[in-house]
């Protein structure tokens, strides 16, 4: 004889922990998967550690800081390498990620483990850092003095300083760089789970204290540039034979 079943008790649900394997997908799915987690690494990852490092010479004073803008759009074919290892591939991670973000479906209120919550917030940390990066190449690279012009680095340091004058900067620039910091570090994490890197649960939560410690160095890294720019003594804005306005070069 048949008897009815009783209301389920979600308590009593057992569901996995830990990282799905990177799904296969459908068609191209698979590939535009893969390399949405592999851009986040190589090359945007790589270069935003390459930013920070460059961004900290500001603790030094304004030579060492023009000194290390100077060096860097320097390089031989300078332009090729801003599209083809920042812009581009930056573009397509935070366009795919938005339709990652679109087709998936947030579980947190139903299983409120410590991993939905960090999946979520690097969601959340993912549409900030866009938000900020955008910001930040508007009113760095593409308006006012251009540093990629003969001797536009020489007023690198006064420019950055410049846009920090206004308090609303400065709060931008805290929550881009620790939704940045925020969303490399645990995507470090992500990238080292679904690849298969990081096996078993001891292996990912020892990561996962090292994710940590590198988002807060992120931070400390950041913050530190910042205050290097507003305690530095104002500097004054070279002149028109030292750097070039970007309105001359369109």
């Amino acid at each position: 004889m048949a008897s009815s079943a009783g209301p389920v008790n979600k308590s009593s649900i057992s569901v996995p922990h830990g990282v799905p394997a990177l799904r296969a997908g459908q068609g191209n799915s698979f590939v535009l998967r893969r390399l949405h987690s592999l851009s986040g690494i190589i090359p945007i990852g790589a270069f935003l550690l390459e930013h920070f490092i460059s961004n900290s010479e500001a603790m030094k004073g304004p030579a060492a800081y023009n000194g290390t803008v100077k060096f860097l759009t320097g390089l031989p074919f300078v332009a090729v390498l801003e599209w083809g290892f920042i812009f581009l591939p930056l573009l397509y991670h935070a366009l795919y990620g938005f339709y990652i973000w679109y087709r998936g479906e947030s579980n947190v209120g139903e299983y409120p483990w410590t991993g939905n919550w960090l999946y979520t917030a690097q969601r959340w940390t993912g549409i900030i850092a866009f938000v900020y990066i955008v910001y930040h190449l508007y009113t760095m690279r593409f308006t006012g003095v251009h540093l990629m012009a003969e001797g536009g680095y020489n007023s690198a340091f006064w420019k950055v300083q410049h846009e920090l004058q206004n308090p609303w900067a400065i709060a931008a620039y805290v929550v881009g760089i620790t939704a940045a910091s925020w969303h490399f570090a645990y995507g470090v994490w992500l990238f080292a789970a679904k690849w298969g890197i990081t096996v078993g649960e001891q292996a990912r939560k020892k990561l996962g204290y090292v994710c940590l410690v590198l988002a807060i160095v992120l931070i400390a890294i950041g913050l530190g540039s910042i205050y290097g720019f507003v305690s530095h003594p104002p500097v004054q804005q070279p002149s028109p034979v030292e750097s070039v306005d970007s309105s001359q070069l369109r």
